[in-house]
Formats: structure tokens, C-alpha cells, sequence
């Protein structure tokens, strides 16, 4: 126990997300008072609820990227007949496995991976909001991208580009599941977690070399690795996220996550599917896991931030308002008590 409390204070990576962000957080009041508006944030990405902050649903944001970028995907209300759900995606062509995440959600929330009709049964009784069904895609190389664009400027930045490698474990032919987990460099930090979503599993031993995967989510708050993939970016991956900019008109500050077949093939702007974006509530996510230091962190924080700022108040100044403090309020209030719900249900 002492040496999981000392990891963590030692390293801030794994510091919750207020104690991080408290030291820099005067500098995002300071955007608020220069812009006299609390949402100052929400004309980043005009077409998306609240800028893509936070309580956006993610069918807004597949309807505006080019249709053969995003996987297959149906959205399913939670209190249909279990028989009707079957039925749409008999008609839509889905076969096991798939994805299903919830249409508004965040951080992996009820994200799952099913394999038979029993486990998305389960998941239809148990989801209480609207949800997606959606291809699996088994692209080889999952990676993220955060770009950000100027709407006065042609070209954009790729600030930071990363590969993902999902929280799994690795059998070694005698050690169970919980033996695994336990000894773990991220696992072992978001125990109670695995045992809420594997605990029935611990007692199983693992067979030699075999992969078992504790999240399908790609996500630092899941526990995902990444591996900075900074000197991969060049002007030929600039072009694609140019691009892609360019094809939904207003999305200019955010995040992609995607699978490819290779690094080379997404920057032939070929063989990729945009899993998802995230507007501007993203994080540059390149600050984790690539051996940089706290201040550098913030270094880059805060250069995505000045960004943000900028690109809110030219789209504020040519035809796109900041939401009101009323209008935003009650917007995240619903947002949060949304993802409570979620939360019960995870």
C-alpha cells in the first residue's frame, strides 16, 4: 500500500485531474474576463453543442465527417422492446462482436465490447439513456491526433500525435487474472475498478502469452499507454487533418482518435476510421505517458489553451455568439447530472 501512495504522489500523472489543472487555472478565468463571457470556449466548434466541451452527442459529430471515415453505427433508444433492437440491427447488418457506447458520454462510460446476444441483452436492460451500436473496428495501430486550425488560416497544427496500447495483461500460464492485475504498473491503481468489471473472472488463471484485455477503451482515464509519435508529424499528416478541417467547415479545435492499418497509411490519408472526435472539453493528450515533466505539461496546456481562446473570439467576432451564462449553465448542469446517471450504471 505504501508503495502504490508513493508512486502516486511521485508521479503526477496519476494526480486527479483537478490537482493538476488547479495551479494553471487562473489563466482560464483570465480568458473568461477577456472575453466577458464565461463560455468563452463555445464558438470553437460552432456546429457542435458547447464547442464539443462536454454533453455533446457524438451523432452531431458523426454527421459532419466524410461518411467512409466513421464506422457503421445505429442509435438505439434505451426503453425499446429488446426484440425491435434486434430487429434494427438485423436490418443495419450488425453481426458479434460490436461496440456500444452511450450517444452522450465521456471518459469510457458504459463503453463495452459485445460478444453475444446475452451480453447486449444485459446492456439494453441495464444502459438508462440512448446509446449507439457500432462496428468493431480491428484496425492494427489506434492512435490520437489533436489538431487545431485558425478559421482565418488555410492550414492547421497537429500538436500532438500519440499511439495508444489498450490496459491489458499478458498470461504467463499460472498466475490468475487478479494475481495479474495486482502486480500491474496501471492496473494495480484502479483495482477497485477491476473488480467491479472482471471480479468474476479473478480466479482465472491466464494462459501463457494470451492477451486479456481489462478496457476496450482507448483512454488515459481507462488506464490506456501512449507513446509520443511526435516526430511522425509532417506535412503529408497535416494534409489529411487539413482535409478534414476543411470537409466539416467548423471544426477547428479538437482531438481525433482513429485506427489505421499503419502510420504510413493515415498519412496517405488512406485505410483509417475516425472512432471519435472531441471538440473542445479535449485533452491534449500527448502531455501523458512521453516522459514529460509538469511544467512542460503545462507549457502545453496552456499553448493549447491560448489557441482555444484565440480561434473562440475570431468566431465570436464573424457570426458566432458565446452562449450565454444562462444558456451554459443550464446546459452543463443537465450534462453533469447526465453522467452521474451514466456513472451508477458503469
Amino acid at each position: 500500500m505504501l508503495t502504490k501512495f508513493f508512486e502516486r504522489i511521485t508521479n503526477w500523472e496519476l494526480w486527479p485531474f483537478s490537482v493538476i489543472y488547479f495551479p494553471i487555472s487562473f489563466m482560464w478565468f483570465w480568458y473568461m474576463i477577456k472575453s466577458r463571457a464565461v463560455w468563452f470556449f463555445t464558438p470553437s466548434n460552432p456546429t457542435i453543442a458547447f464547442g464539443g466541451f462536454e454533453g455533446e452527442g457524438k451523432k452531431e459529430m458523426y454527421d459532419q465527417l466524410p461518411p467512409h471515415t466513421v464506422p457503421k453505427t445505429i442509435y438505439v433508444m434505451h426503453d425499446l422492446l429488446f426484440d425491435e433492437v434486434k430487429q434494427k440491427l438485423k436490418e443495419a447488418g450488425f453481426t458479434y462482436p460490436f461496440i456500444v457506447k452511450p450517444d452522450v458520454g465521456m471518459k469510457g462510460i458504459l463503453f463495452r465490447k459485445i460478444d453475444t446476444e446475452e451480453q447486449f441483452k444485459k446492456y439494453h436492460e441495464r444502459i438508462p439513456v440512448e446509446y449507439i451500436v457500432q462496428d468493431l473496428i480491428e484496425l492494427p495501430v489506434e492512435v490520437s491526433v489533436f489538431y487545431y486550425r485558425h478559421p482565418s488560416q488555410q492550414k492547421g497544427t497537429v500538436s500532438g500525435f500519440i499511439l495508444k496500447e489498450l490496459l491489458h495483461v499478458a498470461g504467463d500460464g499460472s498466475s490468475t487474472l487478479e494475481q495479474l492485475i495486482i502486480n500491474h504498473p496501471r492496473a494495480k491503481h484502479r483495482f477497485e475498478e477491476m473488480q467491479r468489471r472482471h471480479g468474476h473472472r479473478f480466479e482465472r488463471v491466464i494462459e501463457k502469452e494470451h492477451i486479456f484485455y481489462l478496457s476496450y477503451a482507448g483512454n488515459h482515464n481507462r488506464g490506456a499507454h501512449f507513446t509520443n509519435l511526435h516526430q511522425e508529424i509532417d506535412e503529408a499528416l497535416h494534409r489529411v487533418f487539413d482535409e478534414l478541417s476543411h470537409y466539416s467547415k467548423h471544426f477547428y479545435y479538437g482531438r481525433y482518435d482513429i485506427k489505421t492499418t499503419s502510420i504510413a497509411d493515415l498519412k496517405a490519408g488512406r485505410n483509417f476510421m475516425i472512432l471519435e472526435y472531441n471538440g473542445c472539453g479535449a485533452e491534449p493528450n500527448h502531455i501523458y505517458d512521453c516522459n514529460m515533466t509538469l511544467l512542460n505539461a503545462y507549457r502545453e496546456i496552456l499553448k493549447h489553451w491560448k489557441a482555444l481562446y484565440q480561434i473562440s473570439k475570431y468566431n465570436h467576432q464573424n457570426g458566432y455568439p458565446y452562449w450565454s451564462f444562462t444558456k451554459g449553465y443550464r446546459f452543463i448542469k443537465t450534462s453533469q447530472q447526465h453522467f452521474k446517471l451514466l456513472e451508477k450504471f458503469d
